[in-house]
Order: C-alpha cells, then sequence, then structure tokens
C-alpha cells in the first residue's frame, strides 16, 4: 500500500492524517509543523505501534522517505519539539492568555449571542411556560386533594362560577387524554352536561346525551344531593 493512514501526535494535539510511503522525512516535517506548531529543524519523529516504541525517523541520509521504515496503517508518528527556549504548555496554558470580557450592558444589546437565541425562541428564564409550572403543579396538588375525598357513585352538585348549581352523580375520576391533570366525569340528572360521557373518540363513562360533563375535583362538592323536580315552583 503507497498510501497510509497514520496517528500524529505531539504535545498539544492528535490527529489523523493520509500519508504517502513516497514522502520524504524533510517534507513530513514541513507537513507536520501547522498541525503541531513546530518547526521542522526542531522535530524529532518517533514510530509507535500502538503504544510500543518502534523506531527513531530521525539520524538517515537526506531524501530518506517513509517507505524506508517499517510503518503499517494505523501506526502512530509522535513528534517531539526539541526547542530548548521554547515554553511548555504555550498553547494549551490558557492563564498565559489575556482575556477580554464583554460588559453585560454591551451583551446583551447584541444578536448574534446565545443570550438573544433564547430571548428570541423563549428558552430558558425567557420561557413563560417554564415559569409557569411552578403554579401549575400546586394547581394539580390541589387538584389531587380535592379528588381524595370524591368517590365513583357520589351523588353531588357542581359549582362553575356564574352558572346554575347542577346535581348529579360522579361516574369518573382521573386523567383524561384531552387535557392534562385530574378530572371528575359528572351524570348530570337533567340535560345540561355538553356529551354523553365520551369525549373526542374516547369513552370514561355512559349516560344519554347531553347529560355528561368533566369538571374538575375543585368544583364538586359531594353530599345528600337528592334529584331536584324542576318544575316543582311552578304554578299548577
Amino acid at each position: 500500500m503507497s498510501i497510509l493512514n497514520v496517528y500524529v501526535t505531539s504535545e498539544n494535539n492528535s490527529t489523523e492524517l493520509r500519508l504517502s510511503k513516497a514522502l520524504t522525512i524533510d517534507n513530513l516535517k514541513v507537513k507536520l509543523e501547522p498541525i503541531t506548531g513546530i518547526s521542522p529543524s526542531f522535530q524529532q519523529l518517533q514510530l509507535y505501534h500502538n503504544d510500543t516504541f518502534v523506531t527513531s525517523l530521525e539520524g538517515h541520509p537526506e531524501g530518506t522517505m517513509l517507505g524506508a521504515f517499517p510503518i503499517e496503517n494505523y501506526w502512530r508518528i509522535n513528534v517531539i519539539d526539541t526547542n530548548p527556549s521554547r515554553v511548555k504548555g504555550r498553547f494549551n496554558d490558557v492563564s498565559l492568555v489575556e482575556k477580554y470580557e464583554l460588559p453585560d450592558e454591551e451583551y446583551e444589546k447584541r444578536t448574534d449571542t446565545v443570550l438573544a437565541f433564547k430571548k428570541r425562541n423563549n428558552l430558558g428564564r425567557f420561557n413563560d411556560a417554564a415559569s409557569d409550572s411552578s403554579s401549575a403543579s400546586a394547581q394539580n396538588r390541589a387538584y389531587e386533594e380535592a379528588a381524595k375525598n370524591i368517590k365513583l357513585g357520589d351523588r353531588c352538585e357542581v359549582n362553575i362560577g356564574g352558572e346554575m348549581k347542577r346535581r348529579g352523580t360522579v361516574k369518573f375520576i382521573g386523567p383524561t387524554e384531552f387535557q392534562t391533570g385530574l378530572w371528575v366525569g359528572v351524570h348530570y340528572d337533567e340535560p345540561l352536561g355538553k356529551n354523553d360521557g365520551s369525549v373526542q373518540g374516547v369513552r370514561y363513562f355512559t349516560c344519554p346525551p347531553n347529560h355528561g360533563s368533566f369538571v374538575r375535583p375543585d368544583k364538586v362538592q359531594t353530599g345528600d344531593f337528592p334529584e331536584e323536580d324542576l318544575f316543582s315552583d311552578e304554578d299548577m
């Protein structure tokens, strides 16, 4: 094989290269300079098979090709920097780099930042739904507490603010597919409801048309609520 896939490692990085066996060692060092940041004159090349040292690529006549060494596919060439005046870790020690910090007020004005992206897409603390999640959880807990006092078959009175109180029998208690949280399904005594115990094709209980309704547990009061005669107050 004239072309090899070779791993190249140095103090600062690791990469994979495709190298020709016809490439001379001198030209190889020139090729490695932009990758390792080490000048060719200060490069010392070592050949490894996995973690086992095989041979040095130094001390050979000018024009010696890579193929002159027992190198195989996916072997590793390690590059050592022999520059005596080099500063160890100068490429990866961020403490040596002077940092610029953008003032908060300037950062908030920019439109190409993560903050601006979150604002545009209502993410994180800019998501109203997320800020409302705690209140929604509290409301769900209130529904669960109210539902503890309700049993299937209980007679009840439903009081939805501003509307006439409606009496009926509890036929369902639990979560539904049409909306999250707990719901109570009530079979009204009179046709004052909106369904027959089913919503959007899902049946939760059975009752005559317009006698069924689903309300939140906190709107339901159970007790001794006999059926009312709607015509009891009319003149005979």
